[in-house]
């Protein structure tokens, strides 16, 4: 994966993307030179796993600093695990993917015509597993892109007061990385992914200041 990945880099950064009108600093043009070519080698290479990543926890952080649990659900309400995957050859982009029968499947943002889109893993068969967050008292709450930056889709946990809690990947080692939907075309329709109409492709990213 890592030569595809630095294939795609230097093709990717001869692309035009304008993200934003002010301007930016070398070290920001890179970083969003990778953000792209990782999501450009997501989306022309989904693949199942080879047993080469490192697995990260999806959490929601509650303001008070406790985690909550993120799980994808089915329509019959059974519960699948969600990680981020660290990839042994790179370690700056990590895809999101919800695991189903042993299976893992892309975490996207969805097109909804409402003001916060969902979020979903999407199986070979079409079929959806929403994004939930799970408070202490076993309330869901649901997991959404609320807002978008330029290229970048801001991911959250709802709740029902419309505050919001951020959405993290937390390593063993405690480290962490922000959870983001990613955009390769400034339009609502990004891709149609096994019939499912994708607006942006989940990673989780690191801070970026």
């Amino acid at each position: 994966m890592g030569c595809i990945f630095v294939s795609h880099c230097f093709k990717i950064s001869k692309m035009r993307f304008k993200i934003g009108k002010r301007k930016r600093s070398g070290k920001s043009r890179w970083i969003w030179t990778l953000i792209f070519c990782a999501v450009f080698t997501f989306m022309n290479g989904q693949q199942e796993l080879v047993g080469n990543e490192i697995i990260w926890h999806v959490k929601a952080i509650h303001p008070k600093g406790n985690t909550m649990d993120v799980k994808a659900f089915d329509e019959n309400g059974d519960m699948f695990d969600v990680k981020a995957l660290e990839d042994v050859e790179q370690s700056y982009i990590m895809e999101v993917r919800t695991f189903v029968n042993g299976k893992g499947l892309p975490v996207k943002v969805l097109v909804s015509e409402d003001e916060y889109k969902p979020l979903a893993g999407i199986g070979d068969d079409g079929k959806t597993y929403v994004l939930r967050a799970i408070m202490p008292d076993g309330k869901y709450l649901p997991v959404k892109g609320v807002r978008k930056s330029g290229y970048i889709v801001h991911v959250k946990a709802v709740n029902e007061d419309g505050s919001f809690y951020g959405v993290k990947a937390l390593s063993t080692a405690g480290k962490l990385r922000d959870v983001k939907g990613v955009k390769m075309y400034d339009k609502q329709l990004e891709i149609t992914l096994n019939g499912i109409p994708v607006h942006a492709h989940v990673v989780a990213l690191p801070q970026i200041q």
